[in-house]
C-alpha cells in the first residue's frame, strides 16, 4: 500500500462492548489488538491519527457524578467536562497500549493525546432532538424505570436494550486541529477529538465554553479527516461489515459501497440514526470532501479490512 495518512476511528462500543463489566483491564486487553494493528501501519510509513468514542464510558462517569453527590454531597460536572474527563481516560489508555505494542515492535515512534474541544452551533436542532446513545444498556422495565426517576430520554437501541440518547450536534470546527496536523506532520502518532470532542460554542463575548451534547465520533474524525488531509479514514465498531436490512433474516453484508448506493440507502432509512447512520453519513462527506476511502469493520478484522480482505469500502464510485 502507498504511503498514507490515516484518521482511525475506535468506537466506544468496540472498547467496552455489550456484556462486559467494563474493568479498565478488559479494555486495555480488547484495545491491544487494535493497537498492534496501528503499530504495523506505523511501521510501514503511514501517518495515523486515531480518534475514539466514549458512549458507554461517559454516560458511566454521569452516573458517578450524579452518584457522588447524592452520597457524599459532591457537586454533580456538567456533561461536557465528563466528556473531557472521558477523553483523559480513555485518551491514557489508548496512548499507553500504543506505546507499549510499539515497544514490542521495536518501533520509537513518539505517541500524543489531545484534548480536544469541536464546536458546535447552540441553534442546532439536534439539542431538541436526543439520538446519541450514552451509558449502560437497560432492560424494558429497567428503562421505563430510570426515565420516571430521571427525566431521561430512553430509547431502544438497535434491538440491543435500552439506553439513554443525549443531543448530539453537528461538529462545525476541531479547534486543536492546526496542532494535531502539526504534530501528524512530524511522525507523532496523535489520539484525538476523543468521544467526538468537548463540544463548545462561542458566547456573546466570542468566548469559548462548553455545552451539554455528546458529539458523534464519526462526524467529528470525518471532519478532523478532511482537516488533516487524510486518505484514509477506518470506523471500527461492533460488526465486521455494513448490512443491508440489517437484523433480518435476509440481511446482506457488504463488501463495497459507492457513495451513491450509500446515499440512497440513508434516504431509504437503511441506517439508524443511533448507530450505523452517522458511519454512513460521514463516509460519504469524507468521500466527497477529497479522502480516497473509508473501511468500517470490527477490532478484530481490523488489519485483514485495511489490506482489502475484510470490511466494507466505501468508495466514489
Amino acid at each position: 500500500m502507498e504511503k498514507s495518512r490515516f484518521v482511525v476511528a475506535l468506537g466506544g462500543n468496540a472498547i467496552l462492548p455489550v456484556g462486559l463489566e467494563g474493568t479498565f483491564e478488559q479494555q486495555v486487553k480488547i484495545t491491544r489488538e487494535t493497537m498492534d494493528t496501528v503499530s504495523l501501519l506505523a511501521s510501514q510509513g503511514h501517518d495515523i491519527v486515531m480518534t475514539h468514542g466514549n458512549g458507554p464510558v461517559v454516560g458511566n462517569i454521569v452516573l458517578r457524578c450524579d452518584a457522588g453527590q447524592a452520597l457524599h454531597g459532591i457537586p454533580a460536572m456538567p456533561m461536557f467536562v465528563c466528556g473531557a474527563d472521558s477523553q483523559g481516560g480513555l485518551g491514557f489508555m489508548l496512548q499507553q497500549s500504543l506505546q507499549n505494542s510499539l515497544k514490542a515492535a521495536g518501533l520509537k515512534i513518539p505517541v500524543a493525546s489531545v484534548v480536544t474541544q469541536v464546536r458546535v452551533d447552540a441553534n442546532d436542532q439536534a439539542f431538541n432532538n436526543p439520538t446519541k446513545p450514552i451509558g449502560p444498556f437497560y432492560d424494558e422495565e429497567q428503562a421505563a424505570e430510570v426515565m420516571a426517576e430521571t427525566g431521561w430520554t430512553v430509547v431502544e437501541d438497535a434491538n440491543r436494550g435500552w439506553r439513554r440518547v443525549v443531543p448530539s450536534p453537528q461538529p462545525i470546527e476541531v479547534m486543536e486541529y492546526e496542532a494535531i496536523k502539526a504534530m501528524a506532520d512530524a511522525g507523532v502518532l496523535v489520539i484525538a477529538v476523543g468521544g467526538g470532542g468537548v463540544p463548545v460554542r462561542e458566547n456573546d463575548a466570542g468566548e469559548l465554553e462548553g455545552v451539554d451534547a455528546v458529539i458523534d465520533k464519526d462526524r467529528a474524525s470525518d471532519l478532523l479527516g478532511r482537516l488533516i488531509e487524510a486518505d484514509v479514514l477506518v470506523i471500527i465498531t461492533q460488526v465486521d461489515k455494513v448490512y443491508s436490512r440489517f437484523g433480518q433474516p435476509d440481511q446482506e453484508a457488504l463488501d463495497v459501497l459507492t457513495v451513491e448506493r450509500a446515499s440512497q440507502m440513508l434516504a431509504d432509512g437503511e441506517f439508524p440514526a443511533g448507530s450505523m447512520g452517522p458511519k454512513i453519513e460521514s463516509a460519504v462527506s469524507f468521500i466527497e470532501g477529497g479522502g480516497r476511502e473509508v473501511i468500517i469493520t470490527s477490532p478484530s478484522e481490523f488489519l485483514n479490512s485495511v489490506e482489502g480482505k475484510g470490511g466494507t469500502r466505501i468508495v466514489a464510485s
